[in-house]
């Protein structure tokens, strides 16, 4: 028996398989995080802070000598509940395939929050977050898609004058990568000369507005994870079976100064 007591669930080994490999399929389609930063773990549930090794010194007395707290950050756990019926779970060991489209908007939810915290901040949850913490001030991407390599080429530019080496990533924005993705310049596909600028991936990031162009040499972002993203059990009824997924992580920003901001137009300006 664990934390997330899958044991004590009224679910086949057959529904497992459908189960985890769905959560599994849209996971790894919506953390684009994870592909771009340094992933230090899974260290399992009992991991609860990253030591910062700094001290903040207090000045209150009461012990008489001077004295500090260790500085930590702690972990935060995310837990995304959802329900499947008996009956559809029960159809998996029948040869059925499940409908799982509440584990889809489950594995989306908890992928859009890690996504969040990591590229935008999460202040209740003591993290910084790319784009705020970058000290860089934002480039403004233009409305014709054939110019957004002249921003790229800027962007890294950027990057390299603050003494950070590539190579470098992109991280695209819902809007961006449809608009890359269907736009060319004489017939050649503006994707494509992307890839000639950027020398790491170029991924879709649904949680950015606009772009990220940021360094991927290591050392400059760290994902920490504590318990990896896993389905548990909750309870059941008699037709009805509640889930979780569920995970534990910090994220810090170790260089500011690794990351620059591609912001789209204010609606209205040119």
């Amino acid at each position: 028996m664990d934390l997330l007591k899958r044991d004590l669930a009224p679910i086949t080994p057959e529904a497992w398989e459908q189960i985890d490999a769905e959560a599994k399929r849209v996971l790894l389609m919506h953390l684009a995080g994870r592909k771009l930063v340094d992933v230090d773990g899974p260290h399992g549930w009992k991991h609860a802070a990253v030591n910062v090794g700094t001290l903040d010194i207090k000045k209150e007395s009461g012990l008489g000598v001077p004295w500090g707290v260790r500085c930590v950050i702690p972990l935060i756990e995310l837990r995304q509940p959802f329900e499947l019926a008996m009956m559809e779970i029960d159809n998996a060991s029948r040869g059925a395939v499940v409908d799982l489209s509440v584990v889809v908007k489950a594995a989306e939810a908890i992928a859009h929050a890690e996504e969040e915290a990591i590229f935008n901040g999460f202040k209740a949850g003591g993290i910084e977050g790319i784009i705020p913490s970058s000290p860089h001030a934002a480039i403004s991407i233009p409305a014709n898609y054939a110019e957004y390599p002249s921003v790229v080429v800027e962007a890294a530019e950027i990057l390299r004058q603050a003494g950070v080496n590539g190579p470098y990533a992109l991280a695209l924005g819902p809007q961006c990568y449809n608009g890359l993705a269907q736009a060319a310049e004489d017939g050649y596909p503006i994707r494509e000369r992307l890839h000639r600028i950027v020398e790491g991936p170029i991924v879709w990031a649904p949680k950015i507005d606009g772009a990220v162009m940021l360094s991927t040499r290591g050392g400059d972002f760290q994902l920490t994870v504590g318990q990896d993203l896993s389905i548990g059990y909750e309870a059941h009824e008699k037709n009805r079976v509640r889930l979780y997924l569920t995970e534990s992580f910090t994220f810090r920003v170790l260089e500011h100064a690794a990351a620059v901001h591609l912001k789209p137009q204010a609606k209205g300006r040119r």
